[in-house]
C-alpha cells in the first residue's frame, strides 16, 4: 500500500483497461481498530503490510458499485461492513451497519449521503473534516481535476449537482480521495468549487 498525505493513510490501487482508470481503496490506520474504503483486492504485499499495520475492523462501502473486494477480505479479517442506508433493501451482501447523512461511523469519520449518483444514496466520507473521501459521483480521470459521472450514468442530473454543490461547501476539505482516477491532496475545496463551476 502507498502512502498518502497523512501517516495514517493508505491507498492500493487497480487498473481497470476498459475504463482506463485506477479503481483505489483506502486504509485509514488508528489505534481503536482500522477501516478501509471500497477495497480493491490485496497483493499478497499489500496483505503483509495491511497485518502489519493491525488488520482491519471495519470495511465500508460507499455504494453497491463498489463492492469489489470486499467481501473477500471481510471473510479473512472477519471484519464488519457499513453500507449505504438507502441500498439497504437490494444491496448484493449483508452488512453489520447501514449508514446515512451525518452519522458517523467512528469519531472523525463523517457520513455524508448524495443523491442523483447511479446508485440511491451513495456515500462521500468526511475524515476529520478535511480529507473527502468518494465513491462514484465524483471522480477524477484527469490528472489535477474533478469531474462527475456522465449524465447516462446518473439517476438524477439536477440531485447529483447539488449534492456536488454541498460538498464544494465543505469549508476545510484539502484532499480529495476519488475511487475512481486521480486523487487531490492540496487545495481540494478549490477543486470542488471549479468542478461546481463546469456543471
Amino acid at each position: 500500500m502507498k502512502s498518502l498525505h497523512r501517516p495514517d493513510l493508505y491507498t492500493w490501487s487497480c487498473f481497470n483497461p476498459t475504463r482506463n482508470i485506477d479503481f483505489n481503496g483506502f486504509a485509514w490506520i488508528r489505534p481503536e481498530g482500522n477501516i478501509l474504503i471500497d477495497p480493491v483486492a490485496l497483493s499478497n504485499h499489500d496483505w503483509n503490510h495491511l497485518e502489519s499495520l493491525g488488520g482491519v475492523v471495519w470495511i465500508v462501502l460507499t455504494n453497491s458499485d463498489h463492492l469489489r473486494s470486499a467481501k473477500e477480505i471481510a471473510n479473512q479479517t472477519y471484519s464488519k461492513i457499513a453500507a449505504p442506508l438507502a441500498e439497504k433493501e437490494n444491496f448484493p451482501i449483508s452488512c453489520d451497519r447501514w449508514l446515512t447523512d451525518g452519522e458517523e461511523l467512528v469519531p472523525g469519520l463523517k457520513v455524508i449521503e448524495l443523491q442523483g449518483s447511479k446508485t440511491p444514496g451513495e456515500l462521500a466520507l468526511l475524515l476529520e473534516e478535511t480529507t473527502l473521501i468518494t465513491g462514484d459521483l465524483v471522480r477524477s480521470p484527469i490528472a489535477g481535476s474533478l469531474s462527475i459521472l456522465p449524465d447516462n450514468k446518473l439517476l438524477n442530473r439536477q440531485e447529483a449537482i447539488t449534492s456536488v454543490h454541498r460538498l464544494a461547501e465543505l469549508t476545510k476539505v484539502q484532499a480529495v480521495l476519488v475511487g475512481d482516477g486521480w486523487s487531490i491532496f492540496r487545495d481540494g475545496r478549490e477543486r470542488l468549487q471549479e468542478l461546481v463551476a463546469t456543471l
